[in-house]
């Protein structure tokens, strides 16, 4: 997937006013760089004149893991919902830790026991729209949205036809805006079937099909309901 340097230095700028991250962040770094998650890292904490604390291959997981965390002030992270369940009940987080989830569901469990003892948020984003397209406010529990757009995106939930869904009618994902990617390299025909016209956008723009399902909810967040192919 082909992301511009521009569309990465906007999910800086986003994340610096969103979390108010600057030179006394330090951002685990987690993701294997062959993940997008990887360049979120990066980006959030390097770009605005942070810290990026590598872990070593035998702190990943675990106690190993929540310890190094502690011991070297990390106050911002990103792991999969594999890694936060792998924890043990001793573990301890930092209170002051922004603990952001992603790259699968947010069960209500994983939010009950963080979010009492963290700065918990829950981050969705495809690749082919620059890593994060919606991030939650501070979750405190219950049902963990996926959140509302970060700046620069465009979200619709429409219908087989493209119509847009009332709130709480279950639609597919679909994300326009500034951040897309350029599209897969040399891969034009999935290209052009995975990126689509915008009818909602300015003249010319495109929208990426998720394959997501999601719902609006009441309060303006998005819920994660799970995938058109499932």
């Amino acid at each position: 997937v082909l992301v511009s340097h521009g569309t990465a230095t906007a999910l800086a700028a986003d994340h610096q006013e969103r979390f108010g991250l600057g030179p006394h962040t330090r951002a685990l770094q987690f993701a294997s760089f062959s993940f997008d998650a990887a360049v979120w890292e990066m980006c959030v904490s390097l770009l605005v004149g942070g810290a990026l604390v590598q872990v070593p291959d035998d702190r990943r997981a675990g106690l190993p893991l929540a310890e190094f965390i502690t011991r070297h002030r990390v106050n911002l992270a990103v792991l999969p919902p594999v890694v936060m369940d792998a924890f043990p009940e001793e573990a301890h987080l930092p209170e002051e830790l922004l603990m952001m989830v992603a790259g699968a569901a947010m069960a209500p469990e994983l939010a009950e026991r963080w979010a009492p003892v963290t700065k918990l948020h829950n981050l969705y984003g495809p690749t082919e729209n620059t890593v994060c397209t919606t991030a939650s406010d501070r979750i405190t529990g219950g049902r963990p949205p996926i959140g509302r757009p970060v700046a620069g995106h465009r979200v619709y939930v429409l219908d087989r036809h493209l119509a847009p869904v009332p709130p709480g009618v279950v639609g597919e994902l679909y994300v326009g805006g500034t951040s897309l990617a350029i599209g897969y390299v040399n891969r034009p025909g999935v290209t052009a079937e995975r990126f689509v016209a915008d009818p909602y956008g300015p003249a010319g723009s495109r929208m990426y099909r998720t394959g997501d399902l999601v719902r609006w909810r009441a309060d303006g967040a998005l819920d994660y309901v799970g995938r058109v192919d499932h």
